[in-house]
């Protein structure tokens, strides 16, 4: 049984990643959030899961929650502080593997009209930055993804992997096919070791977001 943490389990992506984790039998699930107990309390009796209460800001928090674990999914890559704690709470416990959904832009990849139109919409990105720079830095064995912008449709699961370096030109990408994402590489921890990779739906190289 792999044993698997959920940092940020109440998070967008976290609602359709819990329920694909825990179809199989193979992973014991530690879901941890604020107010976890309450706020996820529809999984309070599967034998595979525990809840814990905590905070990502919270070292002790952290190195307390992660001890024991095999791999650490953290649901937000945006936060210089939160990042550090994670990585030095893996350390302390010797932890290795790390899945980060992080955004789009972090090494100005957003191409062409699309990538203009990506910069005016998030502005400054110099704490996003900084922030994914803490886990390229880590030594950790990590995958980092540059999700597209994200929307909800339960018919939309493909996705595309777009390698560091690479343009990024696909806009768009659905929260259930980032999770099927999230879903395989946990089940498969070898794939996209020690990379940042970008995440998209096919066919989707437009100007902007067509929800936008």
């Amino acid at each position: 049984m792999k044993k698997v943490i959920l940092l940020g389990a109440t998070s967008n992506i976290s609602k359709y990643l819990i329920p694909r984790l825990l179809a199989k039998n193979d992973v014991e699930l530690t879901l941890f959030a604020r107010q976890a107990t309450r706020r996820l309390h529809q999984y309070a009796a599967q034998s595979q899961v525990t809840l814990t209460n905590g905070n990502w800001n919270n070292s002790a928090d952290l190195t307390a929650a992660i001890a024991g674990q095999d791999i650490v999914y953290l649901a937000t890559g945006h936060f210089t502080t939160a990042n550090q704690n994670v990585v030095d709470a893996m350390k302390q416990n010797g932890v290795e593997r790390l899945i980060v959904a992080g955004g789009l832009g972090i090494y100005d990849e957003a191409a062409g009209k699309f990538g203009i139109w990506n910069a005016q919409m998030m502005g400054d990105y110099t704490e996003i930055k900084r922030a994914a720079a803490v886990i390229d830095n880590s030594g950790l064995n990590y995958t980092f993804l540059r999700m597209a912008w994200l929307y909800n449709n339960d018919q939309h699961t493909d996705y595309k992997v777009i390698p560091q370096g690479m343009p990024f030109k696909d806009t768009q990408v659905t929260r259930q096919a980032v999770a099927d994402l999230i879903t395989e590489i946990i089940h498969n921890p070898q794939l996209y070791q020690r990379s940042s990779i970008g995440v998209a739906e096919p066919n989707t190289a437009w100007n902007k977001p067509g929800f936008y």
